[in-house]
């Protein structure tokens, strides 16, 4: 275990009903680092970042967040269920960025990405919009912010949602399959965005993705579940070009050609 880990997951389960989706996960990342999350239908991936938002509760284990219980508080010496109080303050550690864009269709570009900054962390609506100019500036969307969200590409839409949870200065991104709902033509802008985001810009990243080249160029580390569990893990170049276990080359198959 690292002690720079800025996430860190012990012997973590979660059931859905009789099936099990993560079996005794231990998993971390370190502060500033970029991971990516590949693997199969239902082998936990999306989960492991819904836990992270507060999303999906977890059956056992424990969770650190930036040195931080996130399911439970520590009173008296002994861990109990975190409050809802807890739970919100840990989730401003963390911005997501979700398959569907979940914009709200009756506000602006700009309301969109200003309304949390303004009623979560209580910045005055001059800071919020000076905030929201900053980051559609970042995704490329400077001129776009008096649009509406159905005025707008999916590719436009998703680089919204990212400017959205970047405006709450997260130390730590999630992204679950961000260009999976995109038309294909439309992927690239948003790879484009994240990619220029990892390359220049401090943040802990972790993402789910089926994109293996982009995995491949953005991480620092790729991580291959299956079943609830790390199957294996290490540097792109070695798990996309020699990876060690047969259930991740068999993975892999299908993607050898493009990654």
């Amino acid at each position: 275990m690292n002690d720079d880990a800025i996430i860190r997951f012990e012997k973590v389960v979660k059931r859905f009903g009789p099936v099990t989706v993560l079996d005794e996960l231990d998993f971390e990342v370190r502060k500033g680092e970029k991971v990516s999350i590949i693997g199969p239908s239902g082998s936990g991936k999306s989960t492991v970042l819904r836990i992270l938002m507060t999303l999906e509760t977890i059956d056992d284990g424990f969770i650190r967040v930036a040195g931080r219980p996130l399911w439970h508080e520590e009173r008296n010496g002994e861990r109990v269920p975190a409050s809802e109080a807890h739970l919100r303050d840990m989730r401003k550690e963390m911005g997501m960025v979700f398959q569907q864009f979940n914009l709200f269709p009756h506000m602006t570009v700009r309301r969109n990405i200003t309304e949390a900054p303004v009623h979560v962390l209580g910045l005055s609506k001059q800071e919020a919009n000076q905030r929201a100019e900053e980051y559609l500036e970042l995704v490329g969307l400077s001129d776009q912010a008096d649009k509406y969200p159905s005025q707008l590409s999916g590719g436009q839409q998703q680089r919204v949602a990212i400017a959205r949870a970047l405006a709450m200065r997260p130390n730590i991104m999630l992204f679950d399959e961000p260009t999976s709902a995109l038309d294909p033509e439309l992927v690239g802008e948003v790879l484009t965005v994240i990619q220029r985001l990892a390359e220049e810009h401090d943040l802990t990243m972790l993402l789910v993705t089926h994109e293996m080249q982009f995995a491949k160029r953005v991480s620092d580390r790729v991580c291959f579940f299956d079943k609830g569990r790390i199957v294996e893990e290490g540097p792109p170049e070695q798990v996309f070009g020699e990876p060690r276990e047969e259930r991740t080359r068999d993975f892999l198959k299908n993607f050898l050609s493009t990654v």
